[in-house]
């Protein structure tokens, strides 16, 4: 019998689908195979876990005074210089009091005939030949002229800078012949003096993480300078609004410091840690790398924090079982490392658990369904 020709077309294109599903079945299954073979996995170890809190500060001194002038004149006189240490009340500038000296002499000039004046109008006034106006007058320019005396003196005592407070010079003091002008908004700085040997830091806390930071907590810090030394400090002191203070609605300076902070959506505190250096190696200004620890937990039961995922109900991981499948299950985490995370519940010590961010054929249909990665829950 004769076969029709469009019937043998029609043949052939079942045989070739047959063919074409057969290999991508035979395809399909050796992915899956392969995949199954290189799924990465951890056991749940115990081990001794810390939670830190990281941040980046500066190396600052507990104590520094600005010297500013309460005059203004031309430095004649710098009697100190960088890194010298020096004492409280100690000569450290001289300012040139020639114009407030010839001012002193001009108001003692000034007293000197006031007094004559007064003494005169003071025995007129007892014989009766004088006023009491008079007197009240002569009584009032001698108070006038020894009060401009007590002022022009005290101008030049101003004259001679001395340090309020023991410590060291910070920074090249300002050089002989600088004018140095008296402001309460914009004073010349003649030299700055920081007591060097208790120094902090002044880190920068994200909001995500300042509710874990408590006075009081321990840290650790490295510096460039020192790429093989650990030093350790103290939280001291926690700012109880952030560092822009974007809250305050009614300043200027804030409302534009809260619209640069709000469009890059991170808001930071500023935590203060006394720092140990008994060594006095750390210099001002270093940039400190900080790790706060927040908490501690000995023998806690843990996993990479690879292996955890999340889905809408909660934390959970894919356990390993011994025929190479995999199936979802819910755990409870405790605290955080950089590296791990305590496993409360859901799981027991030795148990294997994936770390393949792709789930390997798995005998739980959910948890292809749900094997989407989430940040972990903190």
């Amino acid at each position: 019998m004769k076969i029709d020709k469009r019937l043998k077309i029609a043949i052939a294109a079942v045989v070739i689908a047959a063919l074409a599903f057969g290999g991508y079945t035979y395809y399909q299954g050796q992915q899956q195979a392969k995949q199954a073979s290189t799924v990465e996995t951890a056991e749940a170890v115990r081990k001794d876990l810390k939670s830190t809190v990281s941040a980046t500060g500066t190396i600052s001194p507990v104590d520094s005074v600005e010297v500013s002038p309460k005059i203004t004149a031309r430095i004649s006189q710098v009697l100190v210089k960088e890194n010298d240490t020096v004492t409280a009340g100690q000569t450290v500038a001289i300012l040139d009091g020639k114009d407030y000296e010839a001012q002193r002499d001009q108001a003692q000039y000034k007293v000197t005939n006031t007094k004559v004046e007064y003494e005169r109008a003071e025995k007129l006034y007892e014989l009766g030949a004088g006023t009491k106006q008079d007197l009240d007058t002569a009584k009032f320019n001698y108070d006038t002229a020894l009060s401009t005396l007590s002022e022009a003196e005290s101008d030049v005592a101003e004259t001679v800078i001395t340090a309020p407070m023991d410590g060291v010079v910070v920074g090249e003091p300002k050089t002989v012949g600088t004018m140095a002008v008296q402001g309460n908004s914009n004073p010349t700085v003649i030299m700055r003096i920081a007591d060097t040997s208790s120094k902090q830091i002044l880190a920068q806390v994200d909001e995500t993480d300042i509710g874990k930071v408590q006075v009081g907590q321990e840290a650790t810090f490295t510096v460039d300078a020192y790429t093989d030394r650990t030093f350790t400090a103290r939280v001291s002191k926690i700012s109880k609004t952030d560092t822009s203070n974007t809250w305050d609605t009614n300043s200027s300076s804030s409302s534009s410091s809260s619209s640069s902070s709000s469009s890059a959506s991170v808001i930071y505190y500023y935590v203060t840690l006394d720092v140990s250096d008994p060594d006095d190696v750390l210099k001002l200004g270093m940039t400190a790398r900080v790790d706060i620890t927040t908490s501690e937990k000995q023998d806690a039961l843990v996993v990479p924090i690879a292996a955890l995922k999340t889905n809408d109900s909660g934390s959970y991981v894919l356990r390993v079982k011994d025929d190479g499948t995999t199936e979802q299950v819910p755990v409870k985490t405790g605290i955080y490392s950089s590296d791990y995370v305590e496993i409360l519940s859901g799981l027991t010590e030795g148990d294997k658990v994936s770390i393949s961010y792709t789930a390997s054929k798995s005998s739980s249909s959910s948890s292809k369904s749900s094997s989407r990665q989430g940040p972990p829950p903190m």
